[in-house]
């Protein structure tokens, strides 16, 4: 990888840790009147999906989708109005934290539903191919998603129908409070058993940004060579609790020792030591770096806090019913 994409990834790293780390600073204050689900120690997969693919490809999320939405290019000012609730967001403040889109980028929305969005991802993958737009479907899930009946039935369609999509699977380990040994048989891999339904498959460690671009890159180019549906497996760890902005670590189940072990795997410092140790980067860099992120998150909390609610006559603007 070139000098000039290591600072890319480190740089969309770094964004979106600051962003959620500035979230959680104001959420306690009462103004964002929605649940979140943050992203904190799992930057590096969405900040390598967003440097593997174009604006006009598709991508899917989750209620923890903060990290996808600006991986993708989502307008900061937009994401922060949203959760605000404001008129100024970019569901037009009727969605908050879980329900974030953006055609402009193609971020086809995030769904609070576990699974939900994997078939419509896939339903993406399917109107591109036969509107032969070339564009790729990326679907983020997490662990628990894999349990789903919905990931199973279109992970079949995508396979049978050949279609652009990649799956993108953050295994986290833990599904809201319960680990993997306690949902899924002991020694399954969630990896096999893609490839035992027919997806090109890998896996990789999240929390190397390096690593994820690499088998992202790969897996696009596969799509793109029509070697069909790709699926990749990233290992990674959130460090706060699963919905809100505190850490659970005393809530028991999950111990301090393990919290601490991910800890030290942090994807931004990993990569960052990295380029450091490498005088591919200079510490004078990243001060600017995080100064430049730093005026940017300032400017899009002071537009969200400034901007209006909605009307109540907006109330069932561009909502629909099937």
């Amino acid at each position: 990888m070139v000098t000039d994409l290591n600072l890319e990834l480190l740089t969309l790293m770094m964004r979106i840790r600051m962003v959620e780390e500035e979230i959680a600073r104001e959420y306690p204050k009462g103004e964002m009147r929605c649940p979140t689900h943050l992203s904190i120690g799992q930057e590096a997969v969405p900040a390598a999906l967003g440097l593997c693919v174009s604006i006009k490809d598709m991508a899917m999320s989750t209620h923890r989708g903060h990290a996808h939405y600006i991986g993708k290019g989502g307008n900061l000012k937009s994401m922060i109005a949203e959760i605000y609730g404001k008129s100024t967001g970019c569901s037009k403040g009727k969605g908050g934290s879980m329900h974030l889109i953006d055609n402009s980028v193609g971020f086809m929305g995030t769904s609070a539903i576990v699974g939900n969005s994997i078939p419509v991802g896939v339903g993406l993958a399917l109107a591109s191919k036969i509107r032969k737009t070339e564009q790729i479907s990326c679907i983020f899930f997490g662990d628990g998603a894999t349990e789903e009946g919905s990931y199973y039935e279109s992970v079949n369609f995508a396979v049978v129908k050949k279609l652009p999509v990649l799956f993108l699977c953050e295994n986290n380990l833990y599904s809201v409070y319960s680990p993997l040994n306690v949902r899924q048989p002991e020694g399954r891999k969630i990896s096999t058993v893609a490839k035992a339904m027919g997806l090109g498959v890998d896996e990789v460690d999240g929390n190397n940004a390096i690593e994820s671009f690499k088998s992202i890159e790969s897996a696009v180019q596969r799509i793109q060579n029509n070697q069909g549906p790709q699926f990749i497996e990233f290992s990674t760890y959130r460090w706060l609790e699963h919905c809100g902005v505190n850490y659970d670590n005393d809530i028991g189940y999950r111990t301090e020792e393990e919290y601490l072990r991910w800890k030290k795997n942090d994807p931004i410092s990993k990569l960052k030591d990295k380029l450091l140790q490498e005088k591919l980067i200079s510490e004078v860099q990243i001060k600017e770096i995080i100064a430049k992120i730093e005026f940017e998150i300032k400017e899009a909390f002071a537009f969200a806090k400034e901007s209006s609610f909605p009307e109540n006559s907006e109330a069932y603007i561009g909502e629909y019913a099937i």
